[in-house]
Formats: C-alpha cells, sequence, structure tokens
C-alpha cells in the first residue's frame, strides 16, 4: 500500500476568537483529521506539522503559513494537502490556479473535506480543469484590457513604456528630447543622405571609432558602447518616433512629444531606403521601379504591394492585393492594377497641379515669404518635368498615399516633401497635405484592372495586350492551315485538340476589319474588347463598317 502523507491547511480572516481554547482554526484542523483518519485504509497518514493562518485575509498569497506549506511542498514532504473549504486557501481564481500549478508540478493532491474536491479522483480533477478554464478565462481578459488600454493610450500619442529610443529620455507618459544624443541621430540622417547606403554608412562609423551612445535604463540596464550594426542604423531611420509619431500594431498616431527630425529629411530618407530594399540598379540600363511601392491603399485603406511577372525578355510590373500571389480564396477576384497604367496617371495629374505652385500650397495651408514667389515658378516648372518624367526621387518625396477607389484616384501629397523639393522654407508650420482627385473607373480586363479616365473607354496605358496579339495570331495560323491542307473545322479542331465550337470561333477572327485589327496591335482598343468578348460574338458582321460600330464603339 501507498503511504500518502497528508498537511492540514487552515486559515481563518479575522482575529476574533483566535484566543479561546478552541477556535475557528481547530475546528477546521479537526474535520480535517477526522477526514484522514476515513482514509487511512488507502495509506493516508497526518502529518505533525501545523500550518494555520489566523486573521489573515485570503485575498493575498504572502501568508506565512501558506508560504511554509509551498516550500514543504516543494520540498517532497508532502503527497496531499487537506483544507476545509477551497476558499480557506485562496479566494483568487488566479492565485488558486497558481497553487495547484505549484501541486501539480510535485505531484501534490488537493482536497477540500466539506466540498467532495479530491484531486486524487477522475471527478475532482475534472472539476479543477473546470476552476483552472475560468481562471485562464480570467487572465485573458485581464490581458485583453491591457491590450486594449495601452492601443488607446498609444492612439492618443502617449509614450507607454519599453526601451526609450536613442535621442529621447523618458518624461512620464511622453518622451523629452535628450539634446546630445538627439544631435546625434540627426547626424546620422545627414550621412545617410550622403553616403545613401546602409551597410556604407556602418563601415564609416566604425572606421572613425564612432559607437552607440552609452545609456542606463530605468531599472539600471546599461545600453550602447559597442559599434553600430546595420540593423541598429535601418530601425533609427525608419524609426517614425523620430518625426514625432507613435507606432501601434501597424498603426502610426501623432505623439505626444517633439520631432527630432525634419519631415522633409524624413521623406528623403524613406524615399532612398525604399529604393536601396527594391535592390534598384542605379545605371541607365536599369529595370523600372516600382514608383509607388508602399504608397497605395484601396478604398478600404488596404495596402497594395509592388509586384512583377516576367515573360521572356518582358517585365510586367502590377500593383497587387496582399495575398493575391495565389492565397486568395476560390472565385474571388484579386485588385492586380498594371503599375505603369497607374505612375502615369498619377505623375501626370501631380504634375498638372505643381505648375501651379501657389494654389497648391495653399491648401497646404503654407504661408510664403514674399521674395520666394518671385522665383517659385522655374523650380515648379522644373519639378513638374521631373514628374512628368516619372523621377523617382521627386515622385516618392512628394506623394505621400494614393488610394484607388471603384470611380476616382485619391493622391494625398506629402507638403512638407513639396517644400523641400521647391527649395522653400514655411513661414508657419504645415499642418494639412493637400489632396488630388483623379476621376478614373477601374475595368477588369483577364486577370488584371485597367484604369479608364475621363470617362474614356480606353485605357491609360496604350500598350499592346500579349494575350489578343496571341489570339490574332492564332486565328491566321489556323486559317492558313485550313487552306493549304485542305482541312475542315473538325479536322482542324481534333489536330490542335479543342472542340470544333472554339476552332470555328477562333478562325472566325481571321476576319476582323483592319481597323479593329490595327487598333488591337496598337493597343488603342477599347478596355472592354478583350478575348472572351471577340470569342463570343456568335455572328460577326461581315460589313468591316458594322464590325468597326460594334467592337471600337465608333
Amino acid at each position: 500500500m501507498n503511504k500518502a502523507r497528508c498537511a492540514i491547511y487552515t486559515r481563518k480572516s479575522s482575529e476574533e476568537g483566535l484566543e479561546q481554547d478552541f477556535n475557528s482554526l481547530d475546528a477546521q484542523r479537526e474535520a480535517c483529521a477526522a477526514y484522514i483518519l476515513s482514509q487511512a485504509s488507502e495509506g493516508w497518514s497526518q502529518l505533525p506539522a501545523v500550518y494555520d493562518d489566523g486573521g489573515i485575509s485570503g485575498g493575498t498569497l504572502e501568508r506565512p503559513a501558506l508560504q511554509r506549506l509551498l516550500a514543504d511542498i516543494a520540498a517532497g514532504t508532502i503527497d496531499i494537502v487537506v483544507v476545509y473549504k477551497v476558499d480557506r486557501l485562496t479566494r483568487s481564481l488566479l492565485d488558486f490556479a497558481k497553487l495547484v500549478e505549484a501541486m501539480d508540478k510535485a505531484e501534490v493532491s488537493f482536497v477540500s473535506v466539506t466540498q467532495s474536491f479530491n484531486t486524487t479522483s477522475s471527478m475532482g480533477r475534472l472539476t479543477l480543469n473546470m476552476l483552472l478554464s475560468f481562471a485562464q478565462f480570467e487572465r485573458e481578459v485581464t490581458a485583453e484590457r491591457i491590450r486594449d488600454k495601452i492601443a488607446a493610450s498609444k492612439a492618443k500619442g502617449m509614450w507607454m513604456g519599453g526601451v526609450v529610443p536613442l535621442g529621447y529620455e523618458a518624461n512620464g507618459r511622453t518622451l523629452a528630447i535628450d539634446n546630445e544624443h538627439a544631435a546625434f541621430i540627426r547626424s546620422i540622417f545627414d550621412r545617410y543622405l550622403e553616403i545613401r547606403n546602409v551597410r556604407l554608412l556602418a563601415a564609416q562609423l566604425s572606421e572613425q571609432g564612432i559607437h552607440v551612445p552609452k545609456r542606463v535604463t530605468g531599472t539600471g540596464r546599461e545600453l550602447g558602447g559597442k559599434p553600430f550594426t546595420r540593423g541598429q542604423i535601418y530601425k533609427i531611420l525608419s524609426n517614425p518616433i523620430y518625426i514625432g509619431k507613435i507606432c501601434h500594431k501597424g498603426e502610426t498616431y501623432e505623439g505626444l512629444h517633439d520631432a527630432i527630425v525634419d519631415r522633409a529629411t524624413w521623406d528623403r530618407v524613406q524615399a532612398q531606403l525604399e529604393t536601396n530594399t527594391q535592390g534598384e540598379q542605379q545605371a541607365r540600363t536599369a529595370s523600372s521601379p516600382s514608383l509607388l511601392a508602399g504608397k497605395v491603399v484601396d478604398s478600404e485603406g488596404n495596402a497594395l504591394i509592388a509586384s512583377h511577372a516576367t515573360k521572356g525578355a518582358t517585365r510586367y510590373r502590377y500593383y497587387i492585393e496582399k495575398g493575391g500571389e495565389g492565397e486568395a480564396a476560390e472565385g474571388q477576384r484579386t485588385l492586380r492594377i498594371p503599375a505603369l497604367e497607374l505612375e502615369k496617371a498619377v505623375c501626370k495629374a501631380v504634375a498638372t497641379e505643381v505648375e501651379h505652385p501657389l494654389g497648391l500650397l495653399a491648401k497646404a495651408g503654407v504661408e510664403l515669404a514674399p521674395d520666394i514667389v518671385a522665383s517659385l515658378g522655374d523650380r515648379a516648372d522644373s519639378l513638374a518635368t521631373s514628374l512628368q518624367k516619372r523621377e523617382r526621387a521627386a515622385v516618392r518625396t512628394c506623394i505621400e498615399k494614393v488610394t484607388i477607389g471603384p470611380a476616382q484616384l485619391s493622391i494625398e501629397l506629402a507638403a512638407n516633401g513639396l517644400c523641400s523639393l521647391l527649395l522653400i522654407a514655411p513661414t508657419s508650420q504645415v499642418t494639412t497635405n493637400p489632396a488630388i482627385t483623379i476621376a478614373a473607373s477601374l475595368r477588369r480586363s483577364g486577370r488584371a484592372v485597367r484604369l479608364i479616365q475621363d470617362g474614356s473607354s480606353k485605357s491609360t496605358e496604350g500598350k499592346p495586350q500579349e494575350h489578343l496579339l496571341k489570339l490574332l495570331h492564332r486565328a491566321r495560323a489556323w486559317w492558313q492551315m485550313m487552306i493549304d491542307r485542305k482541312y475542315t473545322i473538325s479536322a482542324l479542331a481534333r489536330e490542335q485538340r479543342v472542340t470544333s465550337s472554339y476552332a470555328s470561333r477562333v478562325v472566325r477572327l481571321n476576319f476582323l476589319a483592319p481597323k479593329v485589327v490595327e487598333s488591337i496591335v496598337a493597343g488603342t482598343q477599347p478596355i472592354d474588347l478583350d478575348a472572351k468578348k471577340l470569342l463570343s460574338l456568335s455572328d460577326l458582321p461581315i460589313s468591316w463598317s458594322e464590325q468597326e460600330a460594334a467592337l471600337l464603339g465608333g
């Protein structure tokens, strides 16, 4: 028979009556001792040690007798803990979970004599698991409340703790600028704009013996004193906290603290970082980069990412919904916009606005000194030309965000970046980013979505569609095959392993009107003139003028 060493724990919240010869603690111990005696046939025996907490609340675990009990449990001198009622051990579910976890770890059972609560039996363990489930629920609810409080506080721009970024020092629920370290942060940004490469910047700092400044955290932990790593430099250069922002789970809020870096410098650094991240070649032979990478969102605020596909020597660029490379649910269409179309439309619209800078700057609330206005026109024309040419630095510095709506494009300009490109210093703080709206609709053509402006039926890109060119080539080749080999449609279909219906509809396209073919080859056909429409023509008109009217809208 296995021996079970039993420890009795008793507790009373108040000191009233403890001076009596037979008090509440004695009554609890006597009841527990009687229960242990009733289990003598199971090998249970009472330990002589007394674990009494008199006049102490069950809302805390800081009780002398309880701490001695836990120490003996950890030492392995106890097999079963016996109490009169569960609330004698604790009144807190969270504390109860902690105690049971300690007992479980030491393989110690727990018994409540008046509540038929006994973890040595299967029913007792079931009850225990139920109680622990409620304790877990309470912990999770508490954690959710804490997370919600942190999120709400950060949305108000508060600093909610953690390692204070270099350049600042904690000041209650906000940050105060450390002038010495702030000057160092600004020098990092300036150096990067000169070198334009994080790896080379890290090497330069190392060669000059410049290390991370030493600091001591509020907990006494020492930081710094070592050479900069590329990761540390990149984190500094990409941390919005240095322009007065607070970030939380991908969202950025206006912080209560002052900025260390001005917005124009920040915009130029982010544009260069994006260039390096994309791996853009600086040579004239560099492939076209995605000018608006990281700046395009749909009407619900979901980001579109820059993507591309290569067929042969041709590279096709797109802005596509996240997960669009195969994660979309079956039957669900993914927003996939040709990059060149979007970039042309956006750059043309912004360039047009920049040609009239005074009105644009007025929208941003920028006040200009009189002597600046006279020379502003030439700089505005130069910037407009750069935008028309889609020069990457100019585009990324002055465009903050592009929102794709069902019937329009909304372009938010970066007012500070615009001022820096026009070489002007506002006499007052810029508070508003001006916006431009373009009337444009999205129409699907195959897998892609085409961009149609100003009520036109034609795409902004004016680029031949490869699938239409292949379809016309196939129509010509199959018709020539029928002539040369004297094939019937059925014989052609068998050789090409297609249905007779499909073969017939393809061959019919060999008789399209010349103007329709020229439009397709030039890429100027209406957006809705795709392969599906051409192949669905059940009765192609013989008259070329009727074909042109039906297919080209003319």
